[in-house]
């Protein structure tokens, strides 16, 4: 399994060397330049393309690809398109972290219309810029009053908080709790077309957190102790799952639906295994390492290369946005020769945990540049002024210090292959033991709830792998009504569904947000019935 992370300084070396190799081939495109960060291939790295107030175009973009070598992109769009004077004065100019969330809570609807009236000043916009709460009035919030609020939650330890931000509707009783956690090196900001829709629903609660070590969450230092590979998985998972967990009950929430997107929801199965009986639902979208790959288990295996990981950096968003490609029987067989093998440089700095977020620190005055090569293409749908404001804020939160980053290389292999696949546990989330059998009490079970797979129709993630944990976890519902107590049967509650979302990839919530929330509104709609339902 892999080890520690290096020293910055051992791992700039490194990475000027590999750098180094891979350096002709931005040289082909472009005339020399006095700067050292281009690269072949985009690395697990983000940014934003139209990337602000100045619009024009490097010289990069303006001339043609290699000839000898197609280019999957827009002709328009070099690998990372904001030019290097831009990225220097992006550079000089930032945001602080803080201030970039709050700038992205600032497009939430209602809440927007509300600092634009002069209700609320942009100071007081719920964020980690400005912890606090905002109301938004019925004259301007039709579905209000609600109430926008953003917290630092102290955890035990040292350096340990977990960035919050909730809406709740004023003068109605809590039932029901949605718990929406982001992706790797993402942030809570990137739902922000989410929470306005999501939060219409009476009864319920809407918090989103960014994961420890992520985001505008407190960065204490990663670090793996054991030894085994097996523990090595463990440990890096509750790293995350047991923050989530002390949240959880310093907010006294008894049971809630846990939304989780990516890595999200694998964290997400994760914690419903080790910590059962909290979750009513679970809502998985485009999670990552669901199917199994022999070669992603075993750290002293080749790693795979059958995946479609390079997707998420060299497809541009407008793309998946609007097209679709139905899968047919002619496609290529899964043996078949890989067309596009991941090169040795993106594996070596894989295994070496070299963070993709660590090349854009060490890019220093370049890193808006770099960051530019992923937020220009996923955020290439949205006007300009959203695409500025989601590069400031991605690129904010990758400049941050690295923390739980580091745990990528010992959950996942490259091609975001899991070492510690979803598929071969999926069938006992929602069965397992909440409280041990006593003398005198049996054992408390869980009796299953409902689990829901969502993807893109454009999605890398592959959803053969959700259709297969659906068949399992149909299958585990038919054996509990089988081998259950009359009790247990009668309180079955155990489900699962495959959702696709169109006109979307990886990143379905902002790809097409209004199917999207529709569909989480009516699972929405769902579990509060089926809460009412136990009440009564």
């Amino acid at each position: 399994m892999l080890k520690n992370p290096t020293s910055a300084v051992v791992q700039s070396r490194k990475l000027v060397t590999t750098v180094s190799r891979i350096q002709h081939v931005d040289n082909n495109s472009n005339p020399p330049l006095k700067a050292n960060m281009s690269t072949e291939e985009p690395i697990t790295v983000p940014s934003s393309v139209p990337v602000g107030r100045l619009p024009r175009l490097s010289r990069r973009a303006r001339e043609p690809a290699p000839e000898k070598k197609p280019v999957n992109r827009p002709p328009s769009m070099s690998m990372f398109p904001l030019g290097y004077k831009d990225a220097v004065y992006q550079w000089w100019n930032s945001v602080t972290p803080t201030i970039a969330e709050r700038n992205v809570i600032s497009c939430i609807p209602y809440l927007r219309e509300a600092v634009a009236a002069g209700t609320s000043s942009t100071t007081e916009v719920p964020s980690a810029e400005h912890p606090g709460s905002a109301e938004t009035s019925t004259k301007i919030d039709p579905y209000g009053p609600r109430v926008w609020k953003s917290t630092m939650v102290a955890l035990s330890g040292k350096n340990r908080a977990m960035n919050e931000f909730s809406v709740e509707r004023v003068g109605e009783p809590v039932d029901d709790t949605l718990v929406m956690l982001h992706g790797y090196g993402a942030g809570l900001g990137f739902y922000y077309k989410n929470f306005e829709n999501l939060s219409r629903a009476k009864g319920w609660k809407l918090y989103a957190l960014d994961w420890l070590g992520m985001g505008n969450s407190a960065r204490p230092p990663f670090k793996v102790c054991a030894k085994d590979p097996a523990a090595k998985i463990t440990e890096a998972e509750n790293w995350f799952i047991d923050a989530l967990e002390e949240w959880r009950k310093i907010r006294k929430i008894e049971q809630f639906t846990l939304l989780g997107h990516s890595l999200g929801g694998y964290l997400g199965v994760s914690y419903a295994l080790k910590y059962p009986g909290h979750l009513n639902k679970l809502i998985l979208a485009s999670p990552v390492g669901v199917p199994e790959d022999p070669y992603a288990v075993n750290a002293d295996m080749p790693e795979p290369t059958e995946s479609t990981f390079q997707d998420e950096f060299t497809v541009d968003q407008q793309s998946t946005t609007q097209g679709h490609k139905t899968a047919s029987a002619s496609e290529p067989e899964a043996n078949a020769p890989k067309k596009r093998p991941y090169p040795p440089w993106l594996v070596w700095l894989w295994d070496a945990n070299v963070s993709p977020f660590s090349i854009v620190r060490l890019a220093g005055p370049l890193g808006p540049r770099v960051a530019s090569g992923w937020t220009s293409r996923r955020f290439n749908h949205l006007t300009p002024e959203e695409k500025q404001t989601l590069h400031d804020y991605a690129y904010s939160i990758f400049r941050q210090r690295g923390s739980g980053e580091y745990a990528l290389p010992y959950l996942l292999a490259p091609g975001a292959h899991a070492r510690r696949p979803v598929i071969n546990r999926i069938h006992r989330v929602g069965r397992q033991t909440v409280t041990p059998a006593t003398e005198t009490e049996p054992a408390v079970k869980e009796t299953g709830y409902p689990i829901v797979f969502m993807y893109g129709e454009n999605d890398w993630m592959d959803v053969a792998g959700g259709l297969a944990a659906e068949e399992k976890l149909k299958q585990a519902k038919v054996n509990a009504l089988l081998r259950g107590t009359e009790e247990e049967k009668r309180k079955e509650n155990g489900g699962a569904k495959v959702i696709i979302v169109s006109k979307a990839g990886h990143h379905l919530y902002l790809d097409n947000p209004d199917e999207f929330n529709d569909h989480i509104r009516k699972e929405l709609e769902e579990t509060r019935q089926q809460t009412l339902r136990e009440k009564s």
